[in-house]
């Protein structure tokens, strides 16, 4: 006998519940490539102990007090009767030629490196980005001119273009910003072609084409869809760069055309001590390690960024 009682509601079939596990589920953020780039840069060991050591070479530039309690600038903590002495009691690398503290002078010299190397990273990053994102968007007359100008800067050898503009403007004045204004001039072409070249590729995607037809005017083309989808490759040559820089800075100071001899830099260091080096080779070989390290170190870095932003390593 049917349980179902003439004239009553008609109750609808419970439909499959849903779990309560799936009903607070939200939709996933599609990912992107700086997504996916920075949680592949977390788990490389590589772009951690690069970052490390990087981050103890700031603040060390920073607050070099903090590592050492002597100040090099202060002539009363040298002593020429302690000329070329080896390490000892409160003094862990031992003294220089001139009888002053080589550990002061290793720390307090990495601030010159760095400060040298990020400006002229910044400026040769703008000043190539700029002219490489307006030669590959116009292209035609515009792109033949800026790419016949780098082509001239490419012709010139960096070390040697940056020692006649060091030795030609030495007495300016300038001091530090004339380093970096020499290895600007001759640095900013590579990142020219880089930029040129991913402008070239990103400006016949669709996503441009599309802009172009609701009207978007050139300026908001090229810094609003271009310039962020051409960033990656040239943020992977800066970060390279950048230890190239700190490197070409010793080497000016080496050779007498970079930083002022008032001022302390490895490269003055390192060419100070190569004078005596066979009698005491310490003061040479510890400002090289730091610098040795801290090119090594902003490589590793741009070698991580590069692996991480590059679809075809992955």
């Amino acid at each position: 006998m049917s349980d179902i009682q003439p004239g009553g509601p008609v109750i609808a079939p419970e439909e499959n519940p849903v779990p309560a596990s799936q009903q607070n589920v939200k939709a996933a953020k599609p990912a992107s490539l700086w997504t996916d780039a920075w949680h592949d840069l977390r788990r490389n060991p590589v772009f951690i102990i690069s970052c490390g050591i990087i981050a103890v070479l700031v603040v060390m530039a920073v607050w070099p007090s903090l590592f050492s309690p002597l100040d090099p600038f202060d002539a009363r903590t040298c002593d020429l009767v302690t000329a070329r002495q080896g390490p000892s009691n409160g003094h862990p690398f031992g003294r220089d030629n001139l009888g002053c503290d080589l550990y002061a002078r290793t720390v307090y010299g990495a601030a010159n490196s760095l400060v040298i190397g990020i400006s002229t990273t910044i400026a040769a990053a703008i000043i190539g980005g700029l002219a490489g994102l307006v030669a590959g968007f116009f292209g035609g007359k515009t792109d033949t001119v800026a790419s016949r100008i780098t082509e001239i800067f490419f012709a010139i050898p960096s070390i040697l273009g940056a020692l006649l503009i060091g030795s030609t403007f030495r007495d300016s004045g300038f001091g530090i910003w004339l380093v970096v204004a020499a290895l600007t001039i001759l640095g900013w072409p590579m990142t020219f072609r880089i930029m040129r070249a991913a402008v070239i590729t990103a400006k016949n995607q669709d996503f441009v084409v599309a802009a172009k037809a609701l009207g978007a005017g050139s300026g908001r083309i090229m810094f609003r869809h271009l310039l962020p989808n051409a960033l990656a490759p040239v943020i992977v040559i800066t970060t390279i760069n950048l230890g190239g820089f700190i490197a070409a800075e010793a080497a000016l100071s080496y050779l007498g055309v970079g930083v002022p001899p008032s001022e302390i830099s490895w490269g003055l260091m390192i060419s100070d001590a190569q004078r005596r080096f066979l009698d005491a080779p310490l003061p040479l070989i510890f400002p090289a390690v730091f610098l040795s390290i801290t090119v090594l170190a902003f490589i590793m870095l741009g070698d991580a960024v590069r692996d991480a932003l590059d679809p075809k390593l992955r």
